[in-house]
């Protein structure tokens, strides 16, 4: 047994001589020319590496540096650097026939810079494809087949030419291709670190490479947004007024013509106008849309906005432009009920007085929704019916003439119908109706500004057919025989009144100057 440990312990020693000593011996630098070639011809950029070395112990070269040289239309820099690349070889036949079979290839910690120019063209759009000399630019893919390519602790950096904000940064970049090839389809793993405590995850398949635009290349994939912070991120302005903290489950594919993705966005705090505030609870969003590549618009089949147990529906077209995406959507809201819709009013900007709910009755509204995604325009009728603004007394907040009691129990609204036109400067609106039961009704119109402001030019004309309204005309007849025939003939149209302040604290008052004019 003694001779048998012997003889093993002496086979160990010998191994493990021939790993270290070996490398010493085989001038494994002397292959970089033929790496280098053969990578430059199947990418169509220039590619160098450093020293190459060889380690036994993990069956691979290592080159020290690493560079892919970017598309010379969009920088002189290099488009992919790194200091350290392994690539995993099959060691006998380099040992003994000095012949070099690729197994694999892993880039430490590589920067990757992704640039899309304003005619929808990528950078690396031109990989294996135009880039090549003119007499390669046809020739068909190499059939490289390697089983396995990786990127480990990788940085992508995001920037538009030219800039139209800072870049978007991806870090802590992760990617695993299993037998990777130019010519198939071929399963992917892809992960990385949002700004702001951001992680995304896309899983699929992908390839066979467009020879002519990378970026078309087909694929289809299942992709995880968590924590996603668009103004951390640098997506959105600061000072848009819009804001969330998003999670998204998506379904993305592609045919190389067009792109289409369906799933659900789940947004924490989200705000969507300078003036509002975040919603208290998350808001669901869930979409499908298809993209025309070439075209660089699309169709959005659904966009649904999920708030208790009802969900606002729209749908439209989208146009990306180097600056923003441009949106023309269409929403249609029938009957929905208020009570469901409250928590998302001021989510776009709409207070009620403070101390107030709606309580009951419908919202419906058909609106035309167009404009650069954090500046959007909206414009058409709205109209609320059959609820009860509660804790809000419209009779004793008149000032100028107390012709009205405490409307006890809030402000009953049977109808308010008007025509609005919103911009992020300014939000209109006109042909104002409203009917108060309790009270009577009102027309006119006016604004709202993005500071709260609200200017309101309204005309109330007082019922008989309740107490508050018999006594208000009561007391408007009685007025009129004693301040006279023009205060009489000014309000038999109904009172002149003007709104000012803010939502959460209007202020009414009879204008008693138009009365006596």
């Amino acid at each position: 047994m003694r001779k048998h440990w012997t003889v093993l312990a002496i086979l160990v020693a010998a191994f493990l001589a021939v790993l270290v000593i070996v490398p010493f011996f085989v001038n494994a630098d002397s292959f970089r020319p033929v790496l280098q070639q053969k990578a430059t011809a199947a990418l169509g950029r220039q590619v160098t590496l450093g020293h190459l070395s060889l380690s036994l112990f993990s069956g691979s070269l290592e080159a020290s540096d690493i560079a892919i040289a970017d598309d010379p239309a969009f920088s002189t820099g290099p488009f992919l650097s790194a200091h350290k690349l392994a690539i995993g070889v099959e060691v006998a036949p380099l040992l003994l026939h000095r012949q070099l079979r690729v197994t694999s290839f892993l880039l430490d910690s590589p920067s990757i810079q992704l640039i899309h120019a304003a005619n929808g063209k990528w950078n690396f759009s031109s990989l294996a494809g135009s880039s090549r000399a003119p007499s390669q630019q046809n020739a068909p893919l190499p059939d490289l087949t390697v089983g396995e390519l990786l990127i480990k602790n990788g940085t992508a950096t995001l920037s538009s030419l030219p800039a139209t904000g800072k870049p978007f940064v991806y870090s802590s970049l992760n990617l695993t291709v299993k037998q990777f090839s130019f010519l198939h389809s071929v399963p992917f793993d892809l992960s990385a670190s949002l700004p702001a405590g951001g992680s995304l995850t896309l899983s699929g398949q992908g390839g066979p490479l467009s020879q002519k635009d990378a970026a078309d290349t087909p694929f289809n994939a299942t992709l995880q947004l968590k924590h996603f912070d668009p103004v951390a991120a640098g997506v959105i302005e600061p000072g848009q007024g819009i804001s969330m903290l998003a999670d998204a489950d998506a379904k993305v594919s592609s045919d190389g013509d067009n792109l289409s993705a369906s799933g659900r966005v789940t947004a924490s705090h989200l705000q969507l106008s300078r003036s509002g505030s975040p919603a208290p609870h998350p808001v669901q969003v869930d979409f499908a849309a298809t993209d025309d590549l070439d075209a660089r618009s699309g169709k959005i089949s659904d966009l649904a906005i999920h708030t208790g147990s009802v969900a606002v529906h729209s749908a439209g077209s989208f146009h990306l432009t180097p600056q923003t995406v441009l949106l023309n959507l269409h929403l249609n809201a029938p009957g929905l009920p208020i009570d469901q819709l409250e928590e998302l009013l001021p989510v776009v900007g709409i207070q009620l007085p403070s101390g107030s709910q709606l309580r009951g009755g419908t919202l419906t509204t058909n609106l035309a929704i167009s404009g650069p995604a954090t500046a959007l325009s909206l414009a058409g009728p709205v109209e609320i019916d059959n609820t009860l603004l509660a804790g809000f007394d419209l009779g004793s907040r008149l000032q100028g003439l107390n012709l009205f009691g405490k409307t006890n129990g809030g402000t009953q609204i049977q109808v308010i119908r008007t025509d609005v036109n919103s911009t992020p400067a300014l939000t209109t609106f006109s042909n104002i109706f409203g009917n108060l039961p309790q009270i009577g009704s009102a027309t006119g119109s006016g604004t709202f500004a993005p500071s709260g402001a609200l200017n309101f030019q309204m005309q109330a004309k007082v019922t008989s057919s309740n107490t508050a309204g018999a006594v208000a005309n009561q007391a408007l007849t009685a007025l009129g025989g004693f301040l006279g025939s023009k205060f009489q003939k000014n309000t038999s149209n109904g009172i002149p009144l003007t709104i000012t302040g803010t939502a959460q604290n209007p202020i009414i008052r009879a204008n008693m100057g138009a009365m006596f004019r």
